[in-house]
């Protein structure tokens, strides 16, 4: 089944980059808010959840302080990716992430409302303030 591309934004005012990129590309970043625990071998990215969920994802491409992308096990060699990117905003300052991933068409708002779990309990583990609601790009 062809799943369609889903792309949210969340505004993080004026946050560190270089704290965002250290939350977003490594394995302790990411277990502080995305996954109980995340062990690496090689681009093999295993995150682990509650209850004993486990999922495999492979770093797929990344440009320090910029973005990460990953795939899932599941995905691996189709054009179906999960990307994390720093955004920022030259003339003020301020920074989001813009996540870009893929769901099947019954499931978009599914993965939309974990992803806007993650980013507040991302924004909660940093000290992020609420600015604005994630929108769709």
């Amino acid at each position: 089944m062809k799943k369609e591309k889903i792309t949210l934004e969340y505004p993080l005012g004026t946050a560190s980059q270089s704290i965002l990129w250290d939350a977003i590309s490594t394995p302790l970043g990411l277990a502080e808010w995305f996954a109980e625990t995340v062990s690496v071998e090689d681009n093999k990215y295993t995150f682990s959840w509650e209850g004993g969920t486990e999922q495999v994802a492979y770093l797929c491409k990344l440009r320090y302080n910029e973005y990460v992308r990953f795939q899932w096990e599941n995905d691996y060699g189709s054009e179906y990716y999960f990307e994390l990117r720093i955004a920022v905003q030259e003339l003020v300052g301020d920074v989001a992430i813009i996540i870009t991933d893929f769901a099947e068409e019954d499931e978009e708002e599914d993965v939309e409302l974990l992803w806007n779990k993650q980013m507040r309990d991302f924004k909660r583990k940093y000290g992020l303030q609420e600015h604005n609601s994630p929108s769709t790009v």
